[in-house]
């Protein structure tokens, strides 16, 4: 689904469990993820093979992804969100109630040495990141939050709310996707088990380029908060 556009960019809301992961290899490459995203937005393909990642959403993250338009594009939108000036909203549902309802985590992280696959909150030196957070709902179980990370550190979002003791619903990586076993009222168990982080990026916006973008909470999200809601 096509979301915005100009002529810097095309940004499209990512389904959860499309992969942007590139490296080296032919088959992962940025513009075979650039395909993987437009067939499963219902897009047509790029056949100049014009439009650029400029960042990244984890396999089971949804929500809004730029696409430049270009080099010239790229080089611009990339600048913006290594200043900082890209203004990134996400959505996510996280087990328990974090306290104080409105904050901040600064933890710097790095990779974990037990794991590549995850990264963890660093034990000296890491790299800096911050996520602020605010809640919206204390439902049952968990709480709907907003999050604004202010960098882009892999997995931030996730480790960060993981470390407060407040995991993501459904992330298997850092403990959330388990936790509905507690849960005693049976409506609230089922739709607790969620086959993915229940994590949404909800806005990118840069004033300066003109350009904001948002997505809608996608179905499986909005299920679990109507199921909650109507039984609190």
């Amino acid at each position: 689904m096509r979301l915005f556009e100009n002529e810097l960019v095309v940004a499209l809301n990512k389904p959860a469990g499309v992969s942007m992961a590139t490296s080296s290899r032919e088959e992962r490459s940025g513009a075979r993820a650039v395909e993987r995203l437009l067939a499963a937005c219902d897009e047509e393909a790029d056949p100049r093979g014009e439009l650029r990642l400029v960042h990244r959403l984890d396999v089971g993250t949804s929500g809004v992804v730029l696409l430049a338009r270009g080099d010239d594009a790229h080089r611009a939108l990339s600048r913006a969100f290594q200043s900082g000036s890209a203004r990134k909203t996400y959505r996510a549902l996280a087990w328990g109630h974090p306290v104080p309802a409105r904050g901040a985590c600064d933890a710097p992280l790095e990779r974990d040495p037990a794991d590549g696959r995850k990264m963890r909150v660093a034990r000296k030196e890491g790299k800096r990141a911050v996520t602020r957070y605010d809640t919206i709902a204390r439902l049952p179980s968990v709480a709907d939050l907003r999050l604004f990370p202010e960098t882009g550190r892999t997995h931030q979002i996730r480790v960060h709310l993981a470390a407060k003791g407040h995991p993501i619903v459904g992330d298997d990586l850092y403990g959330g996707a388990t936790r509905w076993h507690g849960v005693r009222d049976p409506a609230r168990r089922r739709a607790l088990q969620a086959a993915r982080p229940l994590l949404h990026a909800e806005r990118v916006e840069i004033p300066e380029l003109s350009i904001a973008a948002d997505a809608p909470l996608p179905a499986d999200y909005a299920s679990v908060l109507g199921a909650l809601r109507g039984h609190g």
